[in-house]
């Protein structure tokens, strides 16, 4: 196990691939000593390898285990002097379908590793937080977060109750001194995105594909280039939905039902109702 000596540091969950992985190689790169924790272990011993076992520490974490997480804290401060520069919320699942017909089972899972994982993260690491100076709490939320997204919906509810909770906690924890800030990127190329949507995926608009160093550098710039931003769109342009769909909900709403990827599968069910 590496020891961050004088060096800053940052605690990732989701660590073994996507916009985890590529966090934790922009931050190591930039000086940063990484604790890397994921359910993944082949990925986590890749991550290692890469960084240098110097340079790290990787455990295998499932958010949800609020003893273990701790546990996981408990070892990345025995590395670290008790300190905590960055905390990176970032592990997610993603299963989608409509929501009368997800197995209940199903819902408990995304709710429990977006949203409790998120909690247990924050909950626990707080005292690290405000022992640092100048530490941020950043989490990634999702453009899901602008709009209810039907065909994901019970992810897309996590993500605003992730987006809502940043908003307060960057009121409650500035009396520490403590940063809070989120991203909500659009169509990211990471594992947890579907064959299809990748293979569907639009060449331009908001809704392009988009690769995951993108929200790494976003996770960077939060903490080195502009400390009072709250919401970090990966790409830009997912702002604007942002702001749309707060002023004009039916409109979203309705744009979302006549153009939405699901669009045609609502249309059909509907027609099909109305003919029994």
């Amino acid at each position: 196990m590496g020891q961050a000596g004088d060096r800053k540091s940052i605690f990732i969950t989701g660590a073994a691939s996507g916009m985890g992985l590529e966090t934790a190689r922009l931050f190591s790169q930039g000086g940063w000593f990484v604790g890397g924790y994921d359910v993944n272990k082949d990925g986590l011993a890749a991550l290692e390898k890469e960084l240098g076992a110097e340079n790290c520490i990787v455990r295998s974490l499932d958010v949800t285990d609020r003893a273990d997480y701790g546990t996981a804290l408990a070892e990345f401060a025995e590395a670290t002097g008790g300190k905590l520069d960055l905390l990176f919320n970032n592990a997610g699942i993603g299963k989608g379908g409509f929501f009368d017909e997800m197995p209940f089972e199903d819902v408990l899972a995304v709710v429990n590793v977006n949203l409790i994982g998120v909690l247990n993260g924050i909950h626990l690491a707080v005292d690290l937080l405000k022992a640092t100076p100048n530490s941020l709490c950043f989490t990634t939320s999702s453009s899901s977060a602008t709009y209810g997204m039907p065909g994901i919906a019970v992810y897309s509810a996590t993500k605003h109750a992730v987006k809502g909770l940043t908003e307060a906690l960057s009121v409650e924890l500035s009396r520490f001194g403590i940063r809070v800030a989120d991203t909500l990127p659009g169509l990211i190329d990471t594992p947890i995105l579907p064959d299809e949507a990748r293979e569907n995926a639009a060449t331009e608009g908001m809704f392009r594909l988009v690769a995951p160093i993108e929200v790494a550098k976003a996770v960077w710039a939060s903490y080195h280039d502009d400390p009072e931003r709250l919401h970090w769109f990966v790409p830009k342009e997912i702002g604007d939905l942002d702001k749309a769909s707060a002023l004009d909900p039916e409109g979203t709403r309705d744009s979302v039902a006549s153009t939405g990827p699901l669009a045609a599968v609502i249309a059909e069910a509907k027609a099909a109702t109305a003919a029994e």
